[in-house]
């Protein structure tokens, strides 16, 4: 993925940015640099361009965007390894923001609580059915761990972004 999208749509890094005016920039760029256009186009440019637009086309997307560029430029500032090959700062697991067990219903209630809710119920039936299916075995244990696991890692969509971003 594009690691600024709004540069790559020429936008200001804003997450309060409409609809009309992403699609208005895609459009723009897209009608300039589209290969099938007759001088060919700039490829690169466009499919930049298309992908920040998959990228930005929700509010809820934009401001993800914009939290994950913030966090992106406050750890850019820490120094870089002197020794090549030696690890910098270890990223954040995505279920990091899960374990302020003391935001977590604020960030529910802010964010999309029904699509949290299905998620849920999806895991649940899942789990439930392998159980159903294959009972007392360590391929059911391992099967709905997957499904727990599938719902703390993809939850984090659904929720609204932590109070400090």
């Amino acid at each position: 993925m594009n690691p600024d999208p709004f540069a790559a749509l020429g936008l200001p890094a804003q997450p309060d940015l409409s609809d009309e005016q992403v699609r208005a920039a895609w459009r723009s760029i897209a009608a300039d640099t589209h290969p099938d256009r007759p001088d060919g186009g700039d490829l690169a440019r466009y499919t930049a361009a298309s992908a920040a637009y998959a990228q930005l086309r929700t509010p809820w997307a934009r401001s993800e965007a914009y939290a994950d560029l913030m966090e992106r430029a406050s750890t850019d500032t820490s120094p870089l390894p002197l020794v090549p090959g030696e690890a910098g700062p270890a990223p954040v697991p995505p279920w990091q923001p899960l374990i302020n067990a003391v935001q977590v219903p604020a960030r529910i209630r802010r964010g999309r609580p029904l699509h949290l809710l299905i998620r849920a119920a999806v895991a649940a039936g899942v789990s439930l059915v392998l159980l159903h299916l294959i009972p007392g075995t360590a391929a059911a244990a391992a099967d709905v761990f997957g499904s727990i696991w599938w719902f703390v890692l993809t939850g984090r969509r659904d929720l609204a972004p932590p109070p400090e971003r």
